[in-house]
């Protein structure tokens, strides 16, 4: 079995510096780019399903995949694969403007383990990304589909190498990174990867 896990391009929050997290924001111009660049190195992959995250960003993103290479198979929405909500009251706020009216919420921030007013807390979101790859395993033995392709966010690429895969932290994650997994017996493995920058 194959998955391959992507992050979505470049969005309007990006570019307008704005705290992120479950912000619903869409593909800026670069953004969409990236992403046509990315359907290219996906073009071998017999890709049998396409599930996304139930943001615009990532939506739009496997649906550039999807059209850019004439896929004919089901594109659908996966809730478990949300990125957090890390950012509380600050989600979509510039972030200049954030540090000034909320500095302690900023400073907190700057450790993912810190969960602000309003903010998911990061052992839940860990456990929902962790049982959503799960349910995604569960779901491809079931009904034999042989290769998935995922889009999703920073925050759930972080969870599935610290903990699901146990390699560690990410240090980086580049707009429309993507790793691909191949599993024999259970045992995940990384076969190939592109913008992933490890924190070693």
């Amino acid at each position: 079995m194959t998955i391959i896990f992507a992050r979505h391009g470049e969005t309007t929050g990006d570019v307008e510096d704005r705290f992120g997290g479950d912000y619903d924001d869409s593909l800026s111009e670069t953004g969409r780019e990236q992403v046509q660049q990315l359907a290219q190195k996906l073009k071998n992959q017999d890709i049998e399903l396409i599930l996304n995250s139930p943001l615009s960003r990532a939506i739009e993103t496997a649906t550039i995949v999807k059209d850019s290479l004439d896929l004919i198979c089901r594109q659908e929405v996966f809730p478990e694969f949300k990125e957090r909500n890390q950012y509380g009251r600050l989600t979509g706020m510039i972030k200049s403007e954030a540090r000034e009216k909320y500095p302690e919420d900023a400073e907190a921030l700057k450790d993912y383990h810190n969960t602000i007013a309003e903010a998911e807390a990061n052992e839940d979101f860990e456990k929902r990304v962790e049982d959503g790859f799960d349910k995604l395993v569960t779901r491809m033995k079931e009904s034999g589909v042989n290769t998935v392709f995922v889009v999703w966010h920073g925050g759930p690429m972080r969870v599935l190498f610290r903990k699901v895969l146990k390699l560690g932290e990410l240090k980086k994650i580049d707009d429309c990174a993507f790793v691909v997994l191949k599993s024999n017996d259970d045992e995940w493995k990384v076969e190939s990867s592109q913008g992933l920058v490890f924190d070693f």
